[in-house]
């Protein structure tokens, strides 16, 4: 019988009954209760532990070792090897960046790794803590994809009311802050990118026939694979909003934009004659009128003043300005 690892995240054996009983770094697999030992491979010790364990054939080494990123399943008789993915809740990391959980899982034993930390596979585990979780392997595995499944749920919900915030700014023709439309945009596509082919895998898992799966169990997968259904509506909704709101956001900009320049045309037609006239008067040449008075500058001043109020009367008049 294999040991269990010293730097195992979670080491423990279902009771049946909801709960669980811890093991120990360095005991023994029970025989007689399904174990669950859940490992972070990026630890040298845990990836030596998956590469040495005779419990695991070549192809669950590979997958629970990082080799692959992408959602996976497969069967390999009573056996079950699973990619899955989860958001990202680490500090200093994006929530789009998604992490990886992988599964070996048979009728008596789990085997999980990762390389970053889950919010799922804590919520699983303080379940076991308080006598609620999982009774068995088929059990824990439709809690896993439960868990994942809620957690990207939330922060699809997250996301819409960003986009909510986006559009009341938008209607108040007040423009958002420089890369946040795109920012919300990327991890839309992002996050769909893995939870579409995750749903196509939950919904293919609850098809298989896995003799240690119950009806139940395959009814649950199908409800979560449906709730995946309309979170990836949801996403394709926010990604057909968010490009509204982004020809929104640029017309507003054109519009301004033209407003600026139409505001600034205006001033130099108020300006373009008593630019003329400025330039004229303005020559050194004998005879200019008023050369001799001095009051001639005040005149020429006030006379410039009134044909800028009398064009300015004129471009309302005819509604230019």
């Amino acid at each position: 019988m294999d040991l269990v690892p010293n730097d195992v995240i979670y080491g423990l054996a279902l009771d049946g009954k909801g709960g669980q009983h811890p093991l120990g770094a360095g005991a023994e697999l029970p025989a007689q209760q399904p174990s669950w030992l859940h490992l972070d491979y990026g630890n040298p010790e845990a990836a030596r532990w998956l590469l040495q364990t005779p419990l695991l054939g070549d192809a669950a080494r590979e997958a629970l070792l990082g080799q692959s990123n992408r959602p996976k399943l497969v069967r390999m008789g009573e056996t079950v090897l699973l990619i899955l993915r989860g958001i990202n809740h680490n500090q200093n990391h994006k929530p789009e960046e998604m992490v990886a959980l992988r599964i070996f899982i048979t009728p008596d034993l789990i085997i999980s790794s990762r390389r970053r930390p889950l919010l799922s596979e804590k919520d699983v585990f303080e379940q076991l803590q308080l006598g609620g979780g999982p009774d068995n392997p088929a059990d824990w595995l439709v809690e896993i994809c439960d868990a994942l499944t809620d957690r990207a749920g939330e922060f699809v919900e997250e996301l819409h009311d960003q986009i909510l915030e986006l559009e009341e700014q938008v209607l108040e023709r007040d423009l958002p802050t420089t890369g946040k439309l795109a920012r919300i945009r990327k991890q839309l596509i992002m996050i769909r990118r893995y939870l579409s082919p995750q749903r196509d895998l939950i919904a293919r898992l609850a098809s298989e026939k896995i003799s240690w799966f119950e009806e139940d169990d395959r009814r649950r997968l199908l409800d979560i694979a449906d709730r995946l259904r309309r979170w990836l509506d949801d996403l394709d909704a926010g990604v057909a909003r968010t490009g509204v709101l982004a020809d929104e956001i640029n017309n507003m900009v054109a519009e301004a934009t033209n407003r600026r320049a139409y505001q600034m045309s205006v001033m130099a037609l108020l300006f373009l004659p008593a630019s003329f006239l400025t330039g004229l008067f303005g020559i050194n040449l004998g005879g200019i009128p008023g050369a001799e008075s001095p009051l001639a500058f005040w005149v020429f001043c006030a006379s410039l003043i009134s044909l800028a109020v009398v064009l300015a009367l004129w471009l309302k008049h005819r509604r230019w300005w």
